[in-house]
């Protein structure tokens, strides 16, 4: 689990009635996540490894070309976060839809969209998810039920509260996984869908990606109450809070969370503490924290290393086998920066298409 100095917050403060009629405060204790580590398959662990390693170089090698010029627009990257969502995507099934906010391009190649579309949209291509005018933000993938990031903070979960319901109207036993992070999470439509997900027992899992910093304002300073996952409490929502730095703990608390929704119980939150290494865009130096406080991160949580330490352990993979994944990871994404910057800008034309949906 992370050091408690660093991500476990105090519990939140709950008024209660005394004798006299007054509400005194009392504290309650979230609930604490589970300890015990599930059996992981050999090639499960590979595969968890090299998904969150492609995450993590394709958003490396996307923050040298945001210098260089060639992506414009925002880019807010997920280097450190990654065990979230590999961890959470790993317990779904296929037709699952996914919606997530601004920092999407590592929730876009965790559902397996071609890191060449994905890389051609942020540097504005024709050869881009959403053919060169979506860009960072804006790219959808029908095929692989990827509906967005938003840049709206807090607009994607109406939205995923909006596909859980076609799931349970269609009754399909599907699930919309809804990202969130926790600069969301005191925006009202945030409330109101928590509301209308538990009225109607709505297959929706939000996940809360709590990195701690809502663009450079930290949660102790903008939340009252930093126990995220009992905002669903009103609403009869369960939830846990998860180590969203250990990839095997994600998935295993994903899995339940999953089951719970696809199973006609309703909503369930998973607030996951994790963490971001760089600012909250390319222009954001993040001055607010410390270089000590994402150092220590990095060396004693980084989900990539926590599984490549495990794998060495175990006898598994070797120092050898480890380089060889990551210069096939390397190809890729060398490959998918070339596509990019080959394929054409979009024809001026393309202003007025995809305006209007045929009804």
């Amino acid at each position: 689990m992370l050091a408690a100095k660093l991500i476990a917050p105090p519990p939140p403060a709950r008024a209660q009635p005394t004798k006299d009629g007054a509400m005194a405060v009392a504290k309650r204790k979230p609930k604490p996540a589970k300890l015990e580590e599930p059996e992981v398959s050999p090639a499960e662990l590979l595969g968890l490894y090299r998904d969150m390693l492609l995450i993590r170089r394709f958003e490396e090698k996307a923050g040298q070309m945001y210098g260089m010029g060639l992506i414009g627009g925002f880019c807010h990257l997920y280097i450190g976060e990654e065990g979230v969502v590999v961890g959470v995507l790993a317990a779904a099934e296929e037709g699952d839809s996914i919606v997530t906010s601004y920092r999407d391009h590592g929730h876009m190649l965790a559902t397996g969209m071609d890191p060449k579309g994905v890389m051609a949209e942020l540097t504005g291509r024709r050869g881009g998810y959403s053919k060169g005018k979506g860009g960072s933000m804006h790219m959808f993938s029908r095929e692989k039920n990827f509906f967005g990031g938003h840049g709206i903070v807090g607009a994607q979960v109406p939205i995923g509260t909006g596909l859980g319901f076609a799931h349970k109207y269609r009754d399909d036993g599907k699930v919309s996984i809804t990202f969130l992070g926790d600069g969301a999470m005191n925006q009202g439509q945030v409330y109101e869908s928590f509301n209308m997900a538990a009225l109607w027992k709505l297959p929706v899992v939000y996940v809360i990606e709590n990195n701690r910093y809502g663009m450079g304002t930290s949660i102790t300073r903008s939340s009252a109450s930093h126990d995220l996952v009992s905002r669903g409490e009103p609403f009869d929502i369960p939830g846990r809070q998860v180590d969203g730095m250990n990839v095997i703990a994600v998935r295993e608390a994903a899995g339940e969370a999953l089951e719970h929704a696809r199973s006609g119980k309703g909503p369930y939150i998973l607030e996951m503490q994790t963490y971001r290494y760089r600012g909250h865009s390319m222009s954001d130096p993040a001055k607010y924290r410390s270089k000590d406080e994402v150092s220590r991160m990095r060396q004693e949580h980084d989900p990539i290393d926590q599984v490549r330490k495990r794998l060495i352990d175990a006898g598994l993979a070797d120092e050898a086998r480890l380089k060889e994944i990551d210069k096939e990871i390397k190809d890729i994404i060398t490959a998918a920066a070339d596509f990019a910057q080959q394929s054409p800008e979009p024809d001026p034309a393309e202003l007025w298409t995809d305006v209007y949906g045929e009804a």
